[in-house]
């Protein structure tokens, strides 16, 4: 076990004997006052037993707090759980797998513009109906992440993903595009209960040390999965014009993905759980203390749009995030317009792309976990992706590969590498709000398409005149790290609190002694 704090062994958890506390009469202590050496408690919540001490005041889900206690004395043991890396990596997984169905069309677009007879535009719409259910779905699954929990959620992603992979095998014959309209949807539909997940499962299961870094490992999956999405399905179904044998090749792809899917629903349902059983920050042991069962939902929406930091945030990361979806969702196309039967390297400049990125992600995580620069970070990746959208849009028609390989891998690393930072970045403005809205929000102002309408170099150079409009923006943001904040001040509090419990310990007990 990890612990945070000198006070935080095994033994914090420990009722103290009445006894002990009855041995010297001439010692008074208030019955509003917590005995537990190791509570801390923060001064702006009340700890009278009319007030937080009730247990409709406190948010006490399942192995949270102690059965037989319902005070802040539950919330004071800071330790993180052993099984929180396996949650996170189980969601990583499922992600990884809803991504792959997100893009495994459109890095193969022509190849399956062939095989159902429709318009490049219908085989776009497949990649971009994620996007659009994303938008009304967003703040009803927000909700249902409030209400139930992250366990509901996850099982109900994970559940409609194996669905929608499933449903796709019903649609190998060229005249059921339909039913792989439909399982497309499917998948798209539990999207939404899965990209607001990182930044929530990060700090429920993760320590103030490790937060970046396990927001950057949830995010990492989701890149992966695209990466694979990009690589594989160009290898697994070739461009030929037999419709029969392109059937079977593509059946392969869809039994895979089924199974694997299939798989990591049973794995979300044995390994995955609400929280662990002590807060494992601070920070989130506060959040816990200050949740209330009647806090408006709406309200909470409402504060967010009031703070301007995050709305700053929300428009840049909107901005960057949009054109690495509308980069990914046409790569194919772009790279087959300057290059003509070049599929499979299409595919592993889309992998270049997002595994540089996902290189970057892990590097900023555990950068942030480190130095707490936030703004400085964000700011610094933000231009380093302007510079390599710049350097991949006047360099792509160059006719040279290995330079696209290069420029693109590049822009990668600093674009990809950027969606947990404004993750994380959007928890520290909006603490303590819930991680599933700011995320959810963040998410829902990424989504959007350019480049069909106007074509390869125009397209790009629309996305070059946004990124440096989000970079300035992002100038502007102040770094209220309010997440920081609350652990450093709850530390102050519990360290000076002691002291003077043990300063007020001693003094009846001299008095005593004068007294006989």
């Amino acid at each position: 076990m990890v612990n945070e704090g000198p006070n935080q062994e095994e033994s914090d958890d420990t009722p103290v004997p009445e006894s002990a506390l009855q041995a010297d009469p001439s010692v008074s202590v208030h019955p509003s006052v917590s005995v537990h050496p190791s509570v801390s408690i923060n001064p702006s919540v009340s700890v009278h037993p009319s007030s937080s001490a009730h247990p409709s005041a406190l948010a006490q889900p399942s192995g949270l707090a102690h059965p037989s206690s319902s005070g802040p004395e539950d919330l004071s043991v800071i330790k993180v759980s052993r099984r929180r890396w396996a949650v996170v990596l189980v969601f990583s997984c499922y992600s990884m797998c809803n991504s792959f169905q997100w893009i495994q069309y459109g890095s193969i677009n022509n190849i399956f513009m062939h095989f159902y007879g429709v318009s490049a535009f219908a085989i776009d719409w497949l990649s971009m109906c994620y996007m659009l259910t994303y938008i009304p779905l967003l703040l009803p699954v927000a909700w249902l992440l409030e209400k139930f929990g992250l366990r509901t959620i996850a099982l109900t992603g994970s559940a409609l993903n194996c669905l929608g992979a499933w449903v796709k095998l019903g649609s190998l014959k060229p005249h059921l595009f339909p039913v792989t309209v439909v399982g497309q949807l499917i998948c798209s539909v539990a999207q939404v209960f899965i990209l607001g997940m990182p930044s929530r499962i990060a700090s429920v299961w993760f320590g103030a040390n490790e937060v970046s870094t396990a927001c950057s490992v949830a995010v990492f999956g989701n890149q992966l999965g695209i990466a694979i999405g990009f690589l594989v399905p160009p290898v697994l179904v070739p461009n030929i014009e037999d419709r029969d044998e392109l059937a079977y090749h593509i059946s392969i792809m869809f039994y895979i993905i089924g199974g694997v899917a299939t798989l990591l629903l049973i794995l979300v349902i044995i390994v995955f759980k609400e929280k662990p059983k002590y807060p494992p920050s601070r920070a989130q042991s506060l959040s816990y203390a200050l949740t209330s069962p009647d806090a408006s939902y709406l309200g909470s929406i409402a504060r967010l749009f009031k703070n301007l930091n995050f709305v700053l945030l929300v428009i840049t990361y909107g901005l960057n995030a949009g054109a690495f979806y509308a980069l990914s969702t046409l790569l194919n196309r772009m790279v087959i317009w300057h290059y003509p039967g070049e599929e499979v390297n299409a595919g592993r400049i889309g992998l270049t792309i997002v595994i540089a990125g996902m290189l970057g992600a892990v590097i900023s995580g555990i950068w942030l976990d480190r130095s707490k620069t936030y703004k400085e970070t964000t700011l610094v990746v933000y231009i380093m992706t302007l510079v390599g959208m710049v350097v991949y849009t006047f360099t792509l028609n160059l006719g040279h590969l290995w330079v696209v390989f290069i420029t693109a891998g590049t822009m990668g690393f600093f674009m990809t590498g950027y969606l947990p930072l404004g993750f994380e970045f959007a928890v520290e403005l909006t603490y303590p709000e819930s991680e599933g809205i700011s995320s959810g929000l963040l998410n829902i102002s990424a989504q959007g398409q350019i480049i069909d309408n106007y074509g390869t170099k125009p397209g790009n150079i629309f996305l070059c005149v946004f990124l440096t409009l989000g970079a300035a923006l992002t100038a502007f943001i102040k770094a209220d790290l309010r997440r920081q904040k609350a652990n450093k001040e709850t530390l102050e509090n519990k360290l000076q609190e002691e002291e003077e419990e043990s300063n007020t310990s001693k003094v009846p007990t001299a008095v005593s002694e004068d007294h006989l």
